[in-house]
């Protein structure tokens, strides 16, 4: 199909389109695909660290330990946000940072960080949730979603 556009071009478009090729930055895809594997592997790997912390040091179980275990992920990631660390980490995994809860506090508090000038209430208050109010709304409306065909399923399906 793209030949097909191909022949639809002027000799001039299909001249540029060549010169354009010849001159676009080839991308290390594997390479990129490795970097984020193994750091988004890392920072699953610390992630399971804390919980093991947690279980060992605060009597967690593992159904108990999540919660405590996601905030403190959340909470280094906006601190080494705030640090600048994470966006040269983000610069070198690419999507391997992205992926885990850590870039979900990586852009909240970016977002924040980028209107500090406008003031605390509209700037950082107004701005922070941009990003976390679409997160938190969906994950909220799923969970009511899941809820409810469980309800169902127990209720009148049968299968409590």
């Amino acid at each position: 199909m793209a030949n097909e556009k191909r022949k639809n071009l002027t000799p001039v478009q299909q001249e540029y389109h060549q010169f354009e090729q010849d001159r676009e930055t080839k991308r290390p895809v594997l390479k990129n695909c490795v970097r984020a594997f193994f750091v988004g592997g890392l920072i699953c790997a610390i992630g399971q660290a804390i919980s093991y912390f947690y279980m060992y040091f605060f009597d967690f179980t593992e159904k108990t330990v999540g919660n405590p275990t996601v905030a403190t992920m959340v909470f280094i990631a906006m601190l080494l946000t705030g640090f600048g660390v994470y966006d040269r980490l983000a610069q070198f995994a690419g999507a391997g940072s992205a992926v885990p809860v850590t870039g979900f506090g990586n852009a909240v508090i970016s977002a924040a960080i980028e209107h500090r000038t406008e003031g605390f209430v509209l700037g950082v208050g107004g701005n922070m949730f941009k990003l976390a109010g679409s997160v938190i709304l969906f994950g909220t409306f799923s969970a009511f979603v899941v809820a409810l065909i469980k309800t169902i399923a127990v209720k009148w399906g049968g299968l409590g």
